[in-house]
């Protein structure tokens, strides 16, 4: 192989303790890295009948050729496999240092099947793997597993590792890396299922071949003079994700206290984002940004009145435990809603459901739900579950749950403000916020401007932005549903594309530069810079090709798992029948609408019929079939899927086969 990749692929069978090595080349040129590898490999070797904690689940580790190139951001990695709370195919997209380690030992992707009778980690060493006893750290936190292991194999050792929730296989459960990356809700229980309680990594050489060095250091330098940052270049709006806000602009807000926070970037990048670290009172450290550091931030302001540590010791048990922080948040807003309706109390749940922002409360119930304890037990198998359990009540407080306290607000970004996201929504088995981000990154942005806080970008700007990334000048008006379709198509496609390289969701792709004069940003820039490190030369259509097969691949997956195309596309009820009162990133409720003119969408609905022909419209883009939603053998095999098409007609599952 030329650059990019370290050309092998590790695969472990728990089950017979046996390790093998493939090439990476068997997939590097259909589907490049990162999530294509990972689609890929899940297709080949997960049986559609599998359930997430049977033996022949598989769960993969995976990089992408920019892994490990210094300055483009661009060292994150992915975890997919399919979860237990909804039993299908699942990913995860993790930053921090350990996808970068991976790659400088030699290895690409790590596949991991089968299952281990007793508690083992991986040890990766240059290349070679061995299964190891975790005996001595089973029933381990998370971080205390990844600082042992640091503690035996040196402090450069990279781990990423369960908590005692994916031990006891709480559907919620995670995995916690180095730098605290954390993410893949569901898969914690997985390796939980297959006693796999980390994997670990050392280097000796770090270096990473690429195949046109003097043009990627000319790209890098070209990267580094747009002076691309998130949410600006300037690092005094750095820490803003630190700190929740009902409305980050009219409240603005960051954590008080000189020198709390400070920067932590990712391997190879330059650090101009808010990933910070946050250092408590008691001396402790960790991430501390985005929304596992407001999950607890709301409640905790109600009952102390001010701030404190509490809401950063609420996300360090999580990390700790290996929970998801949303799945944590809707499970206490369901929890208050259900206090006080009357439904639960702290005696019959044995949580202080009365104290609910304490620092006991939050310790309670994050001990209890990961140890599967009393009423953890019944939380720990999902919220569905939990108010299956109350009867008619109980579901009915499903309506009143929303993350960050906010009541009903369960969909962020959603298609009642920006109309486009309900697709995105409606096509992915988890929270989408990578091709979500796409959306409502350059809006934001636009508000601030538009509220005078802010020189860019103008109305005018995003409507160019929007005919250079969205396909028309028209797809940036939100009053009509026109021009949307294309839209998302391209957006997924681009996506795609940005989750094998795998490129950070903060700093890609570049649609609005800062210090230009039109300030639209540049498309082709990420198909440059693959094509200087690998050699594979790209274009930008070429990119977003092998993005279109990806998505279409993981549609595949879906559908094959029991995705019914059309009649799964859905989006909440509540979409259209309640008025739109509330979205975080755009609280003001405006937009830009027709010819540009700022319309607000307060109280808005979701339109039945216009949401269905955009569906019409975005299935003929697609070359899907209409009626059903379904893909079809011919738009399979003309974007390289051949393999795909033919096991999906023998299954029945293509549009104008019989089941």
């Amino acid at each position: 192989m030329r650059g990019g990749y370290a050309g092998r692929i590790l695969r472990v069978d728990l089950s017979s303790g046996k390790i093998a090595v493939t090439p990476t080349s068997d997939y590097a040129e259909r589907f490049l890295g990162g999530r294509g590898i990972a689609a890929k490999v899940y297709w080949d070797e997960v049986p559609p009948g599998a359930r997430a904690l049977d033996e022949d689940n598989t769960v993969i580790f995976a990089t992408g050729p920019v892994g490990g190139v210094p300055a483009f951001a661009g060292s994150r990695w992915t975890v997919c496999g399919r979860i237990p709370e909804v039993e299908r195919f699942s990913y995860g997209n993790f930053g921090g240092r350990w996808g970068a380690a991976l790659k400088f030992a030699g290895c690409d992707a790590v596949v991991v099947h089968g299952k281990s009778e007793r508690p083992v980690y991986i040890f990766i060493r240059d290349g070679i793997a061995e299964l190891k006893d975790a005996s001595a750290l089973w029933g381990r936190g998370a971080i205390e597993t990844r600082e042992a292991l640091k503690s035996e194999w040196g402090d450069s050792t990279r781990v990423v590792a369960i908590g005692q929730a994916g031990e006891n296989m709480a559907v919620m459960a995670n995995l916690i890396a180095d730098n605290d990356a954390a993410g893949s809700k569901g898969v914690g229980a997985v390796l939980g299922s297959k006693k796999l309680k980390a994997l670990a990594v050392k280097w000796t050489n770090r270096a990473v071949e690429v195949a046109q060095p003097d043009r990627v250091r000319e790209l890098a330098d070209h990267y580094r003079s747009l002076k691309i940052g998130f949410p600006y270049y300037d690092e005094a709006f750095h820490n803003v994700l630190s700190r929740w806000s009902h409305d980050p602009r009219l409240e603005f807000r960051t954590v008080p206290g000189d020198g709390v926070l400070k920067k932590e970037p990712c391997y190879g990048c330059l650090g101009r984002c808010p990933r910070t670290v946050y250092r408590s009172k008691d001396g402790r450290s960790g991430k501390f940004i985005c929304h596992s550091a407001w999950f607890y931030q709301p409640w905790a302001e109600r009952f102390y009145k001010d701030w404190n540590d509490v809401p950063f010791h609420a996300t360090k048990l999580c990390d700790d435990y290996g929970l998801d922080t949303i799945a944590v948040d809707l499970t206490i807003g369901w929890l208050n809603a259900c206090y006080e309706a009357g439904l639960l109390t702290d005696e019959n749940t044995g949580l202080p459901l009365s104290r609910i922002g304490s620092q006991e409360f939050i310790e309670a119930l994050l001990g209890k739900l990961s140890r599967r304890e009393g009423f953890g037990d019944l939380l720990a198998q999902g919220l569905e579950g939990a108010a299956d359990s109350l009867g008619t009540a109980g579901r009915e407080q499903l309506r009143n749950v929303g993350i960050l306290s906010e009541r009903g607000y369960s969909q962020p970004y959603g298609p009642r403000l920006y109309i486009m996201t309900g697709l995105l929504w409606a096509m992915e088995p988890r929270l989408p916020i990578s091709v979500l981000h796409e959306v409502t990154t350059c809006l934001g942005k636009w508000l601030t401007c538009h509220m005078g806080l802010n020189v860019f970008p103008t109305t005018q700007t995003v409507r160019r932005i929007a005919a250079t990334f969205w396909g028309s000048e028209v797809a940036a008006d939100f009053s009509t549903y026109e021009g949307k379709a294309l839209a998302v198509k391209k957006i997924q496609d681009r996506s795609y594309a940005k989750e094998c390289l795998i490129l950070c969701d903060w700093l890609w792709p570049i649609m609005e530069l800062e210090f230009s004069e039109d300030h639209v940003g540049d498309p082709t820039l990420e198909s440059r810079i693959v094509s200087a490190i690998t050699g594979q030369q790209l274009d930008e259509d070429g990119l977003n090709r092998i993005g279109e097969r990806v998505f279409n691949l993981q549609r595949a997956i879906l559908v094959r798992e029991g995705h019914r195309g059309r009649a799964s596309d859905t989006i909440p009820e509540q979409a259209y029948t309640e008025p739109l009162e509330y979205e975080i990133q755009d609280p003001q409720l405006i937009l830009p609408g027709k010819n540009g003119e700022v319309v607000s969408l307060k109280g808005r609905v979701i339109d039945r019929d216009a949401f269905e022909r955009m569906k019409d419209e975005y299935y003929l883009l697609r070359r899907w079939d209409v009626t059903t939603g379904l893909q079809t053998r011919a738009q399979l095999e003309g974007i390289g899927l051949v393999d795909v098409a033919r096991d999906m007609e023998a299954r029945g599952l293509l549009a104008g086969v019989d089941r």
